[in-house]
């Protein structure tokens, strides 16, 4: 890890203009211009070190300190975005039925298989680093990989996918999608909005995900101290009632001034217990942050099944991408909502194909919909359908 850390300094270093040389053990010496200086925080001539051993007078550069921070900051933008594209002569599926059978789960409509063709598609792969906070910290890495010719996702695949797209076969566009020939039928590339929309709905879920044993640990501990809390107030109030019913044992009713001192000591009882309960509240609240760290945009060779889909009477052409490299079938798209769970149901009004939640029952009247036809409100009582990415 030294190696490959010193190996990005020197790099980063150079082509913001520093002079670098390496020295030993696992260290640099570094001449920097003034604008690289002051981001850095670095002498005009300074030494750094990357290991536990440190050449003489180096400063030390790890992940555990802020240099990571010192070297965002001189990045700025650069490395941002990349486009690759992969070039290879794939070998088709062998068996297109099965995979469908397999990969393709509906619930309620039929398709039938047309024809499968050598087809070219573009992906966009998103990379994230969340950070949870509550009385714990969790912080993560999570990628995001959508097929922008249908808005399928591709998440049973990508983490086999990102380390064959780094191969010979594989070549660089640039930052900006430039430097390659145009290959024809590639989908255009999502504009902001659309981007901007896919990401609200698919992201917060995905998130979630990767935290949901930290989400229950929380939700186990809160539920031990509420629990706590309840029966430390219910023993002081049931004694509180007890001498009540003492003090009132033999007469026909409690001293006005007592009844009225229990009164007050009940209901201070309840405020303190009412405040607990919102301390609590704040101290397992939990605020989870998303920060952008790098996207690319991937043109490469699938196989396209272009399938017919039937509903009652209805009849709707879709296509899904076999991709070659990792040979596995996308997850099929959820129109509405992105997500990377495989059933998928099909609309009565526009034969929309999305997941179980994207048509599920309104939450006021509970009619089931599709939130593709109707993405702001039920289509029956009109209330707003709500954000099923907040689920």
């Amino acid at each position: 890890m030294s190696e490959r850390l010193r190996h990005f300094a020197s790099e980063l270093l150079e082509r913001s203009g520093s002079v670098v040389e390496l020295i030993d053990p696992d260290g640099m010496e570094v001449l920097s211009p003034p604008e690289v200086r002051k981001v850095l925080s670095l002498p005009e001539m300074a030494r750094l070190g990357f290991s536990s051993e440190l050449p003489e007078g180096a400063q030390r550069v790890g992940l555990e300190s802020d240099w990571l921070e010192r070297f965002q900051g001189l990045l700025g933008d650069r490395g941002r975005w990349h486009y690759r594209r992969w070039r290879s002569n794939p070998l088709p599926p062998s068996h297109p039925e099965k995979i469908l059978e397999h990969g393709f789960l509906l619930n309620n409509a039929v398709f039938r298989l047309e024809k499968v063709i050598p087809a070219w598609t573009r992906y966009v792969i998103m990379v994230f680093r969340f950070t949870a906070l509550s009385e714990e910290k969790r912080e993560g890495v999570i990628r995001v990989g959508i097929n922008m010719a249908n808005g399928a996702t591709m998440d049973h695949f990508l983490d086999n996918l990102w380390p064959e797209l780094f191969v010979e076969e594989s070549e660089t566009l640039g930052e900006d999608g430039g430097g390659g020939s145009i290959v024809a039928g590639l989908p255009e590339v999502w504009g902001g909005q659309k981007m901007a929309t896919a990401l609200h709905r698919s992201l917060p879920p995905r998130v979630a995900q990767h935290l949901g044993r930290f989400i229950q640990g929380l939700k186990r501990r809160q539920e031990r101290d509420s629990e706590r809390l309840h029966g430390y107030f219910s023993d002081m109030r049931k004694e509180i009632v007890a001498r009540m019913a003492k003090d009132a044992k033999g007469a026909k009713e409690i001293n006005p001034e007592d009844a009225e001192k229990y009164k007050l000591r009940l209901d201070s009882i309840e405020r303190e217990y009412n405040s607990k309960i919102v301390d609590l509240r704040q101290k397992y609240a939990l605020n989870v942050e998303t920060t952008f760290i790098q996207g690319m945009v991937l043109e490469m060779p699938v196989f396209r099944l272009n399938l017919l889909l039937r509903r009652k009477k209805g009849e709707r052409r879709i296509h899904l991408d076999w991709n070659p490299l990792v040979r596995k079938l996308e997850t099929p798209p959820c129109e509405y909502s992105f997500t990377g769970t495989p059933l998928r149901t099909v609309c009565d009004d526009a034969l929309h194909l999305v997941s179980l939640d994207a048509h599920s029952g309104c939450p006021h009247c509970g009619k089931p919909f599709c939130r593709a036809c109707h993405e702001d409100h039920c289509p029956k009582c009109h209330a707003p359908t709500g954000d099923l990415s907040a689920k």
